[in-house]
């Protein structure tokens, strides 16, 4: 069952110079609780796509369904995690940022906690239900805003580069915990990263982009079985091969 259609998708929009064409005609299709990563140079369109999918930005062409139902703005059966760690409410707890989702949908105040308190056991913080988010770590916050994206129950996570400011061992950790969390809850993900390896790791699909304009090169399935290992011969071989991809693509 296709779950997400990308359907000859197109985003031009215009500068005091020229017309400018950030996204030609995607068409990709994400099956139910399929994880698909998006790879590609600075300036191919893949944040624009990601907009498109969150509602945030309208196509000039192309539509975009989930579930059959076209898209036409934001709507809360999609979850949203960004790179910036400012996307908490910083006068908020992390139980209260995690149930911020369900306050707003009018969930009653006793199931708001509950669910907070779960959500925040499946990223590992427990322990830190009453901590400002000036009092974790980078990491932990990102942990906090994908408990609170998946707190209200989101059938699609969209994820835009959410690790990318994290020190290296920060960010391994971060992505084995994604997996474990995308194995619980089988969400369908749409994660963008400039990181191959990383897309290696997560992604059933990943969706090679090129710049100028912003276009899909091509789609590469990753059969690896899971937990996979960044050290094996096959992850490597796909790492290289995607690299290659990348690389050409640019020229």
């Amino acid at each position: 069952m296709q779950h997400i259609e990308i359907d000859n998708v197109s985003l031009e929009y215009l500068t005091d110079a020229q017309r400018v064409l950030a996204l030609k005609e995607a068409s990709i299709s994400i099956k139910q609780s399929e994880f698909c990563c998006l790879i590609g140079p600075s300036g191919c369109g893949k944040s624009t796509l990601l907009n498109i999918l969150a509602g945030f930005l309208s196509p000039t062409k192309g539509e975009v369904r989930i579930g059959g139902r076209c898209i036409t703005g934001y709507g809360s059966d999609r979850g949203i995690v960004f790179q910036d760690f400012a996307q908490l409410f910083p006068w908020r707890t992390a139980l209260e940022n995690v149930a911020f989702g369900l306050e707003m949908k009018g969930v009653d105040k006793t199931t708001c906690d509950e669910k907070a308190r779960e959500y925040l056991s499946l990223v590992k913080l427990d322990g830190f239900v009453d901590s400002y988010p000036h009092h974790l770590s980078g990491g932990m916050q990102q942990r906090v805003a994908i408990a609170r994206a998946l707190a209200y129950d989101p059938e699609v996570l969209l994820m835009d580069e959410p690790f990318a400011a994290l020190d290296a061992m920060t960010r391994e950790n971060m992505q084995i915990q994604l997996a474990d969390i995308w194995a619980q809850t089988k969400k369908t993900i749409i994660y963008v990263t400039h990181n191959v390896a990383e897309a290696v790791y997560l992604a059933d699909q990943v969706v090679v982009m090129s710049p100028h304009p912003g276009q899909i090169r091509e789609v590469v399935r990753n059969e690896l079985p899971r937990p996979r290992d960044m050290l094996s011969a096959e992850f490597v071989e796909i790492q290289r091969f995607l690299t290659g991809l990348l690389m050409s693509s640019q020229h």
